[in-house]
């Protein structure tokens, strides 16, 4: 058994190598779900844990069942996106932990069941963008500074596979694909500071991806077509959150060189996607040519030879 205040190893006494034993971390949305799985992942690794959620008695609760195991936990409660939290979490870190090697955003929130563009109001879509977006936002700006000021650090921030859009929703989606771009701008400005952030694109069974509401959209989807089979019995049978974890601790880790990158799990699957570029359609040089004309630009995004 680890012991936690020596920080010397994981829970189960093997040799860590990921630098993270006896540092601090923050995760985000901790107290249930995926974050739950991988607050206790990093505690397993030795690191203290500042433990984070809405409900503060579901916070309470993660913390006292991880320190009943022997690890090292702390709980605050409250919404990252709300003004005062993130500057909370790291204040709390510091004072139990004495110094923050990572910070993880885990907290989100499901669109509404059956929600779209052509209903979605003003109310959902900012509780959505305030949900993932603006946690992200207010986490990162708060310890952007602090690990600047110490030369070091990592941010992994969540994402989903629903930024690609082939699920339909709106602020859900826009959430986390706005969250990509934040990360991948944050990784250029702090990479010569030896800070790193990526992007984990998690799939896993949660209370978000369970039930009857869940079941429902996932067959409305495959029905108008917008998720395939394969993706349809996937998602219907995520493996449970402990799987995804370890990700989110390899890029927090020292064991990983990784920064800008937009990594996916699910179960024993991990992947990475690749950087966006735009690939040439045509091309004249403007000082000899005049603009494409819309029939032109027609032609060429269709595919016909340039002329």
């Amino acid at each position: 058994m680890y012991d936690a205040m020596a920080g010397t190893g994981n829970v189960m006494g093997e040799p860590d190598s990921t630098g993270l034993s006896g540092r601090g971390v923050i995760v985000t949305g901790s107290s249930r779900g995926i974050g739950r799985a991988v607050a206790r992942e990093f505690a397993a690794r030795g690191a203290g844990v500042v433990v984070n959620g809405r409900d503060p008695a579901a916070v309470d609760a993660t913390v006292a069942e991880m320190v009943a195991e022997g690890v090292r936990a702390v709980g605050v409660a409250g919404s990252s996106a709300a003004p005062g939290v993130a500057e909370r979490l790291l204040e709390t870190a510091l004072a139990q932990f004495g110094s923050v090697a990572a910070l993880v955003n885990c907290a989100g929130t499901a669109e509404p069941a059956g929600s779209s563009i052509l209903d979605i109001d003003d109310r959902q879509w900012h509780d959505l963008i305030d949900a993932h977006l603006t946690g992200t936002f207010r986490t990162c700006r708060v310890l952007a500074p602090y690990f600047v000021g110490q030369g070091g650090g990592a941010i992994v921030n969540t994402g989903s596979f629903a930024f690609l859009g082939d699920y339909g929703g709106t602020g859900y989606p826009a959430g986390k694909g706005a969250v990509n771009s934040l990360t991948m701008a944050i990784a250029a400005e702090l990479r010569e500071h030896g800070v790193r952030a990526n992007v984990v694109c998690p799939g896993a069974r949660t209370r978000l991806s369970t039930g009857g509401d869940y079941e429902r959209q996932l067959t409305r989807l495959h029905d108008r077509g917008l998720l395939d089979d394969v993706s349809y019995e996937a998602s219907r049978n995520p493996a449970p959150p402990e799987y995804v974890a370890p990700l989110y601790v390899y890029l927090a880790s020292a064991l990983s060189p990784d920064t800008g990158g937009i990594f996916a799990g699910s179960g024993c699957f991990v992947g990475r996607f690749g950087k966006q570029t735009p690939a040439l359609l045509a091309w004249r040089d403007h000082d000899e040519a005049p603009p494409w004309t819309p029939e032109e630009i027609s032609e060429f995004v269709r595919g016909a030879p340039v002329r």
